[in-house]
């Protein structure tokens, strides 16, 4: 199904005021598995840098959720978010003057062809990759625009049943996709290829959260798709499942899985 129509009416139902536009992060924050593992890493990675002037790309911000969440962990960080949507950059960009939070700056770029015009200690990529065909491309980018000893994080669908693709007659659930996902030691191999000295990657979705995808996403996006009306009901849904959801996803979070739907992967320059 077409994702970016729903993800667009969400954008619009929630930026009317910077007040909902938060809530609307928090919500992220609390649905999303993926958000769970960045935002763990990223703490991880902040660990006696939040003094420090760090330089930060955001590798296609979409809502700008994750540019929210590192421009508050510290004040002395700069990020650069880019996006190939200029609706997306305007609107980020807005939102961002209204709560005084200038230490973003937003930018349209397609990632194929864009380096940073300064070098950067992060690059953050979440479900991005799955997107462009051309990732090795992408991969020398992030590799030309980062300081020596700087990390790249990305969050991908892996090839374990990735955008719930379980056999070669089945489709991305996401039809944006251009893959279905990644192996585990394919993508590793495309970074090493782009220069990049050292990588880790670990399954993140393991059974614990394909379960909590399928109640706090799934199924969701899919009445969304069927009829607007669903928004009336989505609050008494998650009011019934997302304790399940909370629980599914502190154990995925926290544990380590031998297979996975998802990636989390890791290089340093």
């Amino acid at each position: 199904m077409q994702y970016d129509p729903i993800k667009r009416v969400l954008g619009e139902a929630f930026n009317k005021t910077p007040f909902l536009r938060k809530l609307f992060y928090n919500l992220l924050d609390l649905l999303l598995l993926r958000t769970w593992h960045i935002h763990k890493e990223l703490r991880a990675w902040a660990k006696g840098k939040r003094q420090q002037p760090m330089r930060i790309l955001d590798a296609g911000s979409g809502f700008g959720q994750y540019s929210y969440y590192l421009s508050g962990m510290s004040k002395q960080w700069r990020v650069l978010a880019v996006d190939v949507k200029e609706e997306q950059i305007e609107d980020c960009t807005n939102f961002f003057r209204k709560i005084d939070r200038h230490n973003v700056q937003f930018q349209i770029a397609d990632l194929v062809r864009f380096q940073t015009p300064e070098p950067v200690d992060l690059v953050l990529s979440v479900d991005v990759m799955e997107h462009i065909l051309e990732d090795v491309e992408v991969f020398k980018n992030f590799y030309a625009s980062m300081n020596p000893g700087g990390m790249v994080l990305i969050s991908t669908p892996s090839d374990q049943g990735g955008s719930d693709v379980h056999g070669d007659e089945e489709s991305s659930f996401i039809e944006e996709h251009v893959r279905d996902g990644y192996n585990i030691q394919e993508i590793q191999d495309k970074l090493k290829s782009a220069g990049f000295s050292r990588t880790e990657a670990h399954y993140s979705y393991g059974t614990p959260g394909k379960i909590s995808w399928r109640l706090s996403m799934k199924y969701p996006i899919l009445m969304l798709g069927t009829s607007k009306l669903f928004f009336v009901l989505l609050p008494f849904y998650y009011l019934i499942t997302y304790p399940f959801c909370l629980l599914l996803n502190y154990l995925d979070t926290h544990g380590k899985h031998a297979t996975g739907t998802g990636l989390i992967v890791k290089a340093w320059k």
